[in-house]
């Protein structure tokens, strides 16, 4: 079943494919102010059904935050594949050195954008990028 991310103007449209079971709300200093919750998706299983006015902010160079240039809302991410290395408490996983940038890349959507989502069907994991990133 799929479902669709949408900006509040709806200049910034993302369907995907399927619903996710679980999602993921960070408290580092970026998305404690945007109140994001996110939901990830590997290259290709994202649909851009329109970005007119996309705009990106990246801190780092390696994480981007996209919002829409219009309303603001903040729709979407692209950044290395984090999880694929490291712990939710910031510990590198076996095979990887603390340090370590992924060279895949991971995206990212915003699920507060999604009109009528049924959040119980959601597991939604605290991760605590204040203190491990």
């Amino acid at each position: 079943m799929t479902f669709l991310v949408s900006c509040h103007c709806g200049a910034t449209k993302i369907q995907a494919a399927d619903i996710p079971r679980s999602a993921k709300e960070c408290n580092c200093s970026f998305c404690a102010r945007t109140g994001a919750v996110w939901a990830y998706f590997a290259p290709g299983e994202l649909t851009f059904l329109s970005q007119e006015d996309d705009r990106t902010y990246s801190a780092s160079g390696m994480n981007r935050h996209h919002f829409c240039g219009c309303c603001g809302m903040h729709t979407w991410g692209d950044s290395p594949d984090w999880a694929s290395a490291y712990d939710p408490d910031g510990s590198a996983k076996e095979g990887f050195t603390a340090g370590t940038v992924p060279e895949a890349r991971i995206y990212a959507v915003n699920l507060r954008l999604v009109d009528d989502l049924d959040w119980s069907q959601i597991t939604v994991e605290k991760m605590d990028g204040r203190n491990n990133w």
